[in-house]
């Protein structure tokens, strides 16, 4: 077959890339073609992500494959879940869709029990109870801005909203619409009696499709703005979560996973979802991913602590790299402190290290000092962790793990992958790095008809990445044992 050419629009938290991939009937081979940077913006009370500005640099995507006569055959979008824009009946962007992180949505889960009981919610969705699903982001937007919703004709998640400027056609995507505890996790179409309970109207929600669907043409107006393509918008699996699953290597069907970043998405693979008491009671999470598989998992606050303690020591002036992090805490005492890096006090931005100390202080534990103590602090917390999550997917699911996949930006955090491997007595497969954008990719050559499945694109993505292995030290299994039942007592 002659070369396919893909492009890969991975948006993430905090950056964004353009990505050209090249398939040639065996391999595939990745090139950036443009990154930029996705700064959300603070602005009349409200935490909003700049839309139009993304907007504006995925045309600049678009627009270097022109220049570099890359002759695209199609383009995909994934990003993060659960947020939303909303379009009036003329088509055009009501306000800029506003940031998970939001405080908008704090103690939501007591107002929107007056109408349906968060239990229901669960047995409904199957999806873990956070402030800021979009069941909720909804029912909070309703109660503030009334008006708001009076004007909205449609909602679309944020990679279908960015597909609907490319494109003027408004569908949601699957995998994407199911991190929002809108959707009945069985059926796989939308949770209507839950809508109608938190009387969200019926006729704002687009039709939905599964990855793979192609949308359309870039309109017009965007070609007079890139340039002459004749690229197909296509659906991939437009939850960066979901697409980053698809491209794990895996041997079997039975593994578990770490899509490890900003956040760590940490599950396992399922024909169906896994709801019931157990599940409830642990918050496990049941998100839908391609060719109709359940992604069972739970969300870690992951590298976000770390990432904000960063630029802490940056507004402090102390500019370090992630690699000088890593050196100062290779050589930091192991498991001297330990927090839950799951507690809300780490959930918003801020001066993270000196929330890791109040943490230390009040749970009568040694305070951190320097800065690689912090960073042990924090990369030993999140490999107990993922400890606690093998064990309670072995658990729920009767399937015993015999290796952890770590995908994403996570794994080049090589001290990480060791502790985690350490922590969880496992070997641990790190790679491929971009898998967010290889599983982008993937779909949009099983929507070309040059990759078959799933199945299929695992094999390819296997033969065109490298990974790393990282085995569990046992020497250190007394002292990991000893830390991971203080952890146990501190996350009770």
């Amino acid at each position: 077959m002659n070369t396919l050419k893909m492009l890969a629009i991975d948006l993430g938290a905090s950056s964004g890339r353009g990505i050209v991939g090249s398939f040639d009937g065996k391999k595939l081979e990745l090139v950036e073609n443009h990154r930029f940077a996705n700064e959300p913006v603070n602005v009349a009370g409200r935490f909003t992500w700049d839309i139009l500005r993304i907007f504006h640099e995925i045309k600049n995507s678009i627009r270097q494959t022109v220049l570099d006569g890359d002759n695209v055959k199609s383009m995909g979008i994934d990003t993060w879940g659960v947020d939303y824009g909303l379009i009036d009946k003329h088509g055009r962007l009501l306000s800029n869709p506003t940031h998970y992180r939001d405080t908008r949505t704090d103690g939501i889960t007591e107002y929107v029990e007056k109408f349906v009981s968060i239990d229901e919610i669960y047995s409904v969705t199957g999806m873990q109870t956070i402030d800021f699903n979009t069941i909720f982001q909804l029912a909070a937007e309703l109660r503030d801005n009334p008006d708001v919703f009076a004007a909205a004709d449609k909602m679309l998640f944020i990679p279908d909203l960015l597909d609907y400027f490319l494109t003027g056609k408004a569908s949601t995507e699957y995998t994407v619409a199911s991190t929002g505890a809108i959707l009945n996790a069985k059926t796989k179409e939308y949770a209507w009696e839950l809508i109608d309970k938190i009387g969200v109207s019926r006729s704002i929600f687009a039709d939905m499709v599964q990855p793979a669907t192609t949308v359309g043409k870039l309109l017009p107006q965007i070609i007079e703005e890139v340039g002459q393509t004749d690229l197909d918008v296509v659906k991939v699996a437009s939850h960066d979560t979901a697409s980053a699953v698809l491209a794990v290597p895996a041997k079997s069907d039975k593994f578990i996973y770490i899509s490890s970043g900003t956040w760590s998405l940490m599950g396992t693979e399922l024909k169906a979802p896994l709801i019931n008491a157990d599940t409830c009671r642990l918050n496990y999470t049941n998100e839908g991913g391609a060719e109709d598989t359940i992604r069972f998992l739970k969300n870690i606050m992951g590298l976000w602590i770390l990432q904000e303690s960063r630029r802490q020591w940056k507004r402090e002036g102390k500019d370090y790299s992630f690699g000088d992090l890593a050196v100062m805490a290779k050589s930091a005492a192991p498991y001297r402190s330990i927090i839950n890096p799951d507690d809300k006090l780490f959930a918003t931005p801020g001066n993270m290290p000196k929330r890791i100390a109040e943490y230390c202080k009040k749970t009568g534990q040694p305070i951190p000092e320097k800065e690689g103590e912090f960073v042990r602090c924090i990369l030993d917390s999140l490999s107990l962790r993922y400890r606690a999550t093998v064990e309670n997917i072995a658990e729920l699911t009767g399937e015993k793990p015999t290796a952890v996949n770590i995908v994403g930006g996570g794994t080049q955090d090589k001290l990480l992958c060791q502790l985690t491997s350490d922590a969880c007595g496992l070997e641990v497969v790190a790679g491929p790095v971009e898998a967010t954008a290889i599983g982008n990719i993937c779909v949009q050559a099983i929507a070309a008809g040059e990759i078959a499945n799933m199945k299929e694109a695992r094999e390819v993505v296997a033969n065109s990445f490298d990974v790393e292995y990282y085995k569990p030290n046992t020497e250190a299994k007394t002292m990991i044992d000893e830390a991971y039942g203080k952890f146990c007592e501190l996350t009770k």
